[in-house]
């Protein structure tokens, strides 16, 4: 079985050229944002916004600012599906639509989802979206096809920076172990791995390195599958369900003494 093999990115040397979109809607046949119209989001310079079923890459711009406005640092992120280890996705299709491939990355199987939607609620990352053409939910597939064929993913392939690093899981975090190490003596303390380690979802065969917290980012700093939330829902459900038992023998014991009391 291969090795798993998945992306490493470097947020810091990111440069918001947008070029891993461009190549990943080239290579899947995706159409351009917004329909294609060129409407202008007034966001930035985001015009995508946001992963979707047809976004599959977004390059996401993040400007801040201090109190007086005088200095500003943008922080720019490519976001993709970070085919996790542990998916919640996987974990929640009941068409058996979403798999595992031989790579370790999680590819939806367009021909057998049937929209019910679940998987796009299970994902914490807001990855999943349907695509309005098939009517099925679709995202990043890790350039699949490419991989079967002994290429490398587009969007790593053509990133100008090598921000988006592409290879097996292993090499990767040496790799990025490595740059962590460097920022901390070129003195950027703040930076960090996010998804390197099995804490999030058994890891991330997409990882990041960040300079902030991983809000900021938009990414949740703890996501958790599905089946983690049972106890605390089942929780809630009793809870509401004496409380409203309750309700109702207090409801009926009224009525009873207003019948004595007549």
């Amino acid at each position: 079985m291969p090795e798993p093999m998945g992306f490493y990115t470097d947020t810091t040397v990111c440069i918001g050229c947008k070029a891993c979109e461009v190549a990943c809607k080239e290579w899947n046949q995706l159409p351009a944002a917004n329909g294609g119209r060129g409407e202008i989001s007034g966001d930035s310079y985001d015009n995508t916004r946001r992963l979707s079923g047809t976004n599959w890459r977004h390059v996401k711009f993040i400007e801040q600012f201090n109190e007086d406005r005088t200095e500003a640092r943008w922080l720019m992120l490519s976001d993709v599906c970070k085919h996790c280890v542990q998916a919640p996705c996987l974990e929640v299709c009941p068409t058996g639509a979403i798999i595992r491939t031989e790579f370790d990355t999680v590819v939806i199987m367009s021909n057998t989802c049937n929209g019910c939607r679940l998987c796009i609620a299970a994902c914490p990352f807001g990855v999943i979206d349907i695509n309005p053409a098939s009517d099925t939910a679709q995202k990043c597939t890790l350039c699949y096809d490419r991989l079967k064929a002994g290429m490398e993913p587009a969007c790593s392939q053509a990133c100008p920076t090598d921000s988006i690093r592409f290879g097996p899981i292993g090499e990767l975090r040496k790799l990025a172990e490595t740059r962590v190490r460097q920022l901390h003596l070129l003195g950027e303390p703040r930076a960090r791995l996010y998804g390197a380690d099995d804490a999030i979802l058994g890891g991330l065969n997409s990882f990041y390195l960040l300079v902030d917290e991983p809000e900021i980012y938009g990414l949740p700093r703890r996501p958790r599958l599905p089946t983690r939330n049972l106890f605390t829902s089942s929780l809630f459900s009793t809870a509401g369900a004496i409380l409203i038992a309750l309700f109702g023998v207090l409801s009926l014991r009224k009525r009873r003494m207003d019948r004595i009391s007549v």
